[in-house]
């Protein structure tokens, strides 16, 4: 049986969570004159998520994003994935953490701790593997993600959580009127398949160069082939780091709103971020507030480690062994213009 669960801080910022999926199904804060909205897109009712919708704000694993082909390669042996995305395995598979009942482990007024274990074999992933999602609501406006995992057998693992973000407010439109600045001097281009390339390629001089704010709408349009390709910004970042392989906690992008003076920071652990417009959003979804979301009505802004990474010995490793954990950290912190 799904649970909803409302977390809330001292300054009235509340976020609502489902257990289905460990779903983010709202989250409102203030904007500069004080007035309170949800700023994640959604459905009108906890069971409206067990249909057919674009990932809002689930828990994507085992791994989040795309595998080429559903295939990978372990220490000699191949494994063959769940496809649901063309050729493509896309965030865990045909029922991915996204549609499973996560168990609550501790839930207080300002943090929901949620597990679950995905047996060896689901969705084709070897290994069972234990899961946990903490959500902590601060007193600073913010909610932090951490992740942890372990494995009895060899594995892989990417997790984040897909929420779509409208600064403006949930149904309220497109968000090609955003300033967006993300943290990246490379992006990784993508194949006619949406699959990395395996290049680390400069943003320098491209509509991918994002470390200066800039509108989001400014070169949607741009004749260029990766935006073609991915019909707007379906791309993975690659954060500013002293190496792929550090995991410190650092600033991965931050989104101002300029009619309500909101503004977001996304600080993560992770090596990328997939910064995604909402491409795909074409008006066969009703919203929360009743409205029907077309193309760019909200942002995904997903912390992760790199599409396709166990196929590509370049990128930063997405393996698991039994007697490791797994552990990421994800922030979405939130303030105003007026702060």
């Amino acid at each position: 049986m799904t649970e909803l669960y409302v977390l809330q801080n001292t300054r009235g910022m509340t976020v609502e969570i489902l257990t289905y999926g460990g779903i983010i199904r709202s989250i409102s804060v203030p904007d500069r004159t004080g007035s309170a909205a949800n700023v994640v897109l959604g459905l009108k009712t906890p069971e409206a998520y067990r249909g057919a919708h674009p990932y809002f704000g689930c828990i994507t694993g085992r791994y989040a994003n795309r595998i080429a082909g559903g295939k990978f390669t372990l220490d000699g042996v191949q494994y063959t994935l769940a496809t649901n995305d063309g050729p493509n395995a896309l965030h865990g598979g045909l029922k991915g953490f996204d549609k499973r009942e996560w168990s609550v482990d501790r839930a207080t007024p300002t943090e929901l701790a949620l597990s679950y274990l995905s047996p060896d074999g689901e969705e084709g992933y070897p290994g069972n593997l234990d899961v946990w999602v903490i959500y902590t609501l601060t007193d600073d406006n913010a909610l932090q993600i951490d992740y942890m995992a372990t494995t009895d057998r060899p594995t892989i693992v990417n997790l984040t959580n897909h929420s779509y973000f409208n600064l403006k407010g949930e149904g309220s439109g497109t968000i090609n009127d955003h300033i967006l600045m993300l943290n990246a001097d490379r992006y990784t281009p993508v194949d006619e398949n949406v699959i990395p390339t395996g290049e680390l390629a400069p943003v320098a001089g491209t509509p991918f160069d994002f470390r200066q704010p800039r509108v989001i709408g400014g070169r949607l349009r741009a004749n260029h082939p990766q935006i073609l390709r991915g019909l707007g910004y379906d791309h993975n970042f690659v954060l500013a780091r002293p190496s792929l392989d550090d995991n410190s906690l650092i600033l991965a992008a931050q989104v101002y709103e300029p009619t309500t003076g909101r503004v977001m920071e996304v600080h993560t652990t992770e090596p990328g971020i997939q910064f995604y417009s909402g491409n795909l959003l074409n008006s066969r979804v009703v919203g929360a507030s009743g409205r029907i979301y077309r193309q760019g009505d909200g942002l995904a802004l997903e912390t992760q480690h790199f599409p396709d990474s166990p196929n590509q010995p370049d990128f930063p490793s997405t393996v698991l062994r039994p007697g490791t954990t797994f552990r990421s950290t994800t922030v979405y912190r939130f303030s105003t213009d007026a702060s």
